[in-house]
């Protein structure tokens, strides 16, 4: 996969984490591209900077937009004044980093819904644009199951393929709900689960998150979890 999307269930689910995760244990050259960063003020480090902080300086990050509200990016554009970004030029530069490096991840804002700019334009047009793949991160508690069957089949109606779902943060102590969405949450997406990410990684310490990502992450993301 030259090129992946990483796309959540929600907000605030660990789309971050993972994405420096699969960029750990991956290996190779990766560029990690987020197409509108909201919330974050100039010269403030955003999504993207978190991912080169945790995966290696070896990473390239690439920022298309930045917007200084915490909102979707279409209305967070358009309350400060500045352009939108476009599904073709998210597939232009994801084109573009790809010509230069072995894997491309396109980190999404929010759900795989959210609205890019006042046409409606989301993360999956940029993605049927790309034919690319689109990494599926959800939480693990109770409600998931829905919201996971909501995106998976938004997915399979614009034609778009799932490799897999991610568990963005698992706690330590799960209840019963959060035990059973293991083995629920591949059924409610119609895909395999591909990994598992333990609450508070992105809080561990550079060296030890690269060290232990590839163990949270199945042999299709390139980790070796689950693997004989």
């Amino acid at each position: 996969m030259t090129i992946l999307v990483v796309s959540g269930t929600g907000t605030e689910i660990g789309k971050t984490i993972v994405t420096a995760a699969v960029a750990v244990a991956s290996g190779g050259r990766v560029a990690v591209l987020k197409p509108a960063q909201t919330g974050v003020a100039p010269g403030e480090n955003g999504d993207a900077a978190e991912v080169v902080r945790l995966a290696g300086g070896e990473v390239t990050a690439v920022e298309l937009a930045r917007y200084p509200e915490p909102l979707a990016p279409a209305t967070a554009a358009r309350r400060c004044g500045l352009a939108p970004v476009r599904p073709y030029e998210i597939a232009d530069a994801a084109r573009k980093l790809a010509t230069e490096h072995d894997l491309v991840l396109i980190e999404g804002a929010g759900g795989l819904l959210v609205r890019y700019d006042d046409d409606g334009a989301t993360l999956a047009d940029a993605a049927r644009l790309l034919e690319a793949p689109v990494l599926l991160v959800a939480a693990a508690g109770l409600g998931t199951l829905n919201s996971t069957a909501l995106t998976a089949e938004a997915l399979r109606a614009r034609g778009l393929t799932c490799p897999g779902v991610v568990i963005g943060s698992m706690p330590s102590d799960p209840d019963l709900a959060t035990r059973c969405n293991v083995e629920d949450l591949p059924v409610a997406a119609g895909a395999p689960l591909v990994g598992v990410l333990p609450a508070g990684a992105g809080s561990l310490r550079p060296a030890d998150f690269r060290t232990q990502a590839p163990t949270w992450l199945a042999p299709e993301l390139g980790g070796v979890r689950g693997a004989d």
